[in-house]
């Protein structure tokens, strides 16, 4: 049974998706691919108690109630990213106590998207990042599976749309 392609639909507070409707009425079949890819990375994945929340208050893990019995149900693959735990956090280098932002916005993009690899989905999967103003992390992932072309997908406002208020606290 073929899958959906979601859209993105933007504004000024959240960035949600949607199912893309053909002329026709009916929903989008192609980009199956890339649907997965963007539900690994903008769905909450699961906080490890270590980790600090965005908000010191609370001690919302977030994740996905599917998670739960992911390793059972999945094989062990749970969905999702730790991209929010970046929801109020400044850009900093390396030398911060928590290290450099950069790093952890590719460490929680090659989390979420290794399972594709491990489960033989794609080959590979690259990940860059890098600051490209004062206020904004530009990232890129690209998934490659093997003959077949490579599946790339640029987040250009990660930070300045995602997390406004981050984005206007370092400016």
């Amino acid at each position: 049974m073929p899958d959906i392609k979601l859209i993105p639909v933007n504004t000024v507070d959240v960035m949600t998706f949607d199912w893309l409707q053909t002329s026709t009425g009916l929903l989008e079949e192609d980009a199956e691919l890339v649907t997965a890819f963007l539900v690994a990375i903008f769905t909450d994945a699961a906080a490890n108690a270590s980790d600090a929340p965005p908000d010191p208050r609370s001690n919302d893990l977030r994740g996905w109630w599917g998670d739960l019995d992911s390793d059972v149900i999945w094989n062990g693959w749970p969905i999702g990213s730790k991209l929010w735990l970046l929801t109020r956090a400044k850009i900093v280098d390396q030398m911060a106590r928590e290290g450099a932002t950069i790093a952890r916005v590719q460490q929680y993009l090659y989390a979420c998207l290794t399972p594709f690899v491990t489960a033989g989905i794609c080959s590979k999967v690259v990940v860059t990042a890098q600051q490209d103003t004062e206020a904004r992390i530009v990232a890129q992932a690209t998934m490659y599976r093997g003959p077949k072309s490579a599946i790339q997908l640029q987040f250009l406002p990660l930070w300045s749309e995602l997390f406004p208020s981050s984005a206007a606290a370092n400016s």
